[in-house]
């Protein structure tokens, strides 16, 4: 049996978003899953313990690691599980994520401040705390400098040394389409997959 997956969308976006994305990994023979949680409205806070939940869902259901997939926010939102639940885990993939900052070196830094009435200098802060504890999952961060909604530096991962970073060549818009960023997800699936790679784990 192939690992199962699930995808997390994006800020404002939701399982119709992810749709290209879980096809490709459908067709690859990965046992794929929505997040079901409706639009992704940005409360970190309130949707890390249903993410979390979710996974633990699939994880219970399957009686092995899941791997997460998650766009932007979404990536936040998987690098969360990983970090709360690092055994329900397989692998976390991430498409234009910021690992720092929050909402603050993004373009939706206006409306958390604006419209939510955010202090984005205290998400940094709390989101630097968090990042204190370390990530014992394979990540692998795909990001672009020309992403134009994240900033990409925001993107790279300082604090997990074994975090993988791959940069394309892609919008922020169509990270989840791209024909290259589809195949870089399945390697990265597929690598943390290798059985090799999951004794190391286990021993």
């Amino acid at each position: 049996m192939s690992t199962p997956v699930a995808v997390f969308p994006g800020f404002s976006a939701g399982d119709l978003s992810t749709f290209v994305l879980r096809r490709h990994l459908q067709n690859v023979g990965y046992r794929v899953h929505r997040w079901r949680l409706g639009v992704n409205r940005g409360n970190v806070p309130k949707l890390i313990p249903q993410v979390v939940a979710r996974t633990e869902a699939l994880f219970e259901r399957y009686e092995e690691p899941v791997s997460l997939v998650g766009w932007s926010l979404g990536g936040v939102l998987a690098r969360e599980v990983a970090r709360e639940r690092p055994e329900l885990l397989r692998s976390v993939v991430t498409l234009g994520s910021p690992v720092i900052g929050g909402p603050k070196y993004t373009r939706a830094a206006r409306f958390y401040e604006t419209v939510l009435g955010e202090d984005l200098d205290a998400i940094e802060r709390a989101v630097e705390e968090r990042n204190r504890v370390p990530i014992s999952a394979p990540i692998t961060a795909i990001y672009s400098r020309r992403d134009a909604v994240v900033k990409w530096e925001a993107c790279i991962d300082h604090y997990n040394e074994h975090c993988e970073h791959i940069e394309v060549d892609a919008s922020h818009l169509s990270l989840g389409f791209d024909p290259r960023v589809l195949q870089l997800v399945r390697r990265a699936i597929d690598e943390s997959s290798s059985p090799e790679l999951i004794r190391q784990r286990a021993s």
